[in-house]
């Protein structure tokens, strides 16, 4: 029996995070994986692509590389894309939509090329092309190398499937993720945020510490391609460890709606019970019973809530009540302003690398073990 072909496998990630994902998925047993623009690459099967989507917390999207060829313009585009084995991954009856990108290439027009593209799959395969369609097949033609990638996620991987209730500028799942692994939490201490709102890393830090699956109530576009085993993929689904957890996250607010909102997320995702939300102001947070961990909190930046000088007192605030009452945490702040950081009086380490997020460049302050 034949072994299974591999292929290259692309997960983005947020810039400047890329080497902190590639670290998750070491961890989590895929093989050759290296960081790059953007993201990571690493090779390996369709299961492979099913189990990046389910388990890879940091994770925005998987990309499968299905194929490539040489093209120098588009009469060969056309003729090649006809001769390309589609079948073996797209369905006939699964509509799809193509998206093109040019650069340094004889082919240069980027909207000739996806017409090409689409009427070779309408064609040759019986494919139906939307452009609303869930399936996505992507053409890179860079240097007249022409490679087609499928976005085998659909849905950005950062909906989990369970948080119905988001703020005014929630943090991403994934990106949460990766910001409590850079504080090097792994599961095993308490996690308190302070600005909770919504409840995500109050919540992401509970299901890691569970051993939850980030993906397990969600669905893939990869579950409507002809290489997907239900089989398979139901066992792959099922074989998250569950870990005896006692309940250690704590998460808190000014808002009254949004600490609502964060208990209903928790309830969805199956972490209410180890989690603890009230309802108060961050110079009112006391640290819980029992051994320091870690308090990570994402504060207004001004850029999209408040205004940025009023904001002064609240990271005042912050710094103050946590330099008072929590000896022994370790802080995390991610804030887009410095000079907000630095009204915290926190020690904070050199912070890590700008990371886009909702149109701004923010990143992570650390401190702590704080005396």
């Amino acid at each position: 029996m034949s072994e299974a072909p591999t292929f290259e496998i692309f997960l983005a990630a947020p810039p400047g995070l890329e080497q902190v994902l590639c670290q998750e998925a070491v961890e989590k047993g895929f093989q050759q994986a290296k960081a790059v623009p953007g993201g990571m690459t690493l090779q390996g099967g369709w299961p492979d692509v099913w189990r990046a989507n389910l388990a890879l917390r940091g994770a925005a999207r998987v990309l499968a590389r299905i194929g490539s060829f040489r093209a120098m313009h588009l009469a060969q585009l056309d003729k090649r894309a006809r001769k390309f084995p589609w079948g073996e991954v797209l369905r006939p009856d699964v509509p799809v939509r193509v998206e093109a990108t040019c650069k340094r290439s004889r082919i240069y027009h980027a909207g000739a090329a996806t017409q090409r593209i689409e009427r070779a799959l309408h064609e040759e395969l019986g494919v139906t092309i939307s452009p609303d369609a869930p399936l996505r097949l992507m053409a890179r033609i860079e240097d007249d190398l022409c490679t087609f990638s499928i976005d085998t996620s659909g849905e950005p991987l950062h909906r989990r499937g369970h948080k119905e209730a988001v703020g005014k500028a929630p943090m991403r799942e994934n990106l949460a993720a990766l910001f409590l692994r850079q504080c090097g939490y792994d599961g095993s201490e308490p996690v308190l945020d302070p600005m909770c709102g919504s409840g995500t890393f109050v919540i992401e830090a509970a299901e890691i510490a569970c051993g939850l699956l980030p993906g397990r109530t969600r669905e893939f576009a990869f579950q409507h391609l002809t290489t997907f085993d239900p089989d398979q993929w139901q066992k792959m689904r099922q074989s998250g460890a569950l870990n005896d957890v006692s309940p250690r996250f704590f998460g808190s607010d000014r808002d009254a709606g949004a600490v609502q909102s964060a208990k209903a997320n928790a309830k969805r995702a199956g972490v209410d019970g180890l989690t603890r939300i009230e309802n108060h102001a961050v110079s009112d947070a006391t640290p819980p019973d029992g051994p320091a961990g870690l308090v990570i909190v994402n504060p207004p930046y001004g850029g999209r809530i408040g205004n940025k000088k009023l904001l002064f007192g609240l990271y005042g605030a912050l710094g103050q009540t946590l330099m008072n009452r929590f000896s022994g945490w370790r802080v995390g702040v991610i804030t887009s302003e410095t000079s907000l950081a630095r009204a915290t009086g926190l020690p904070f380490l050199p912070p890590g690398p700008p990371v886009a997020h909702g149109g701004l460049k923010i990143k992570l302050f650390q401190a702590g073990p704080l005396p």
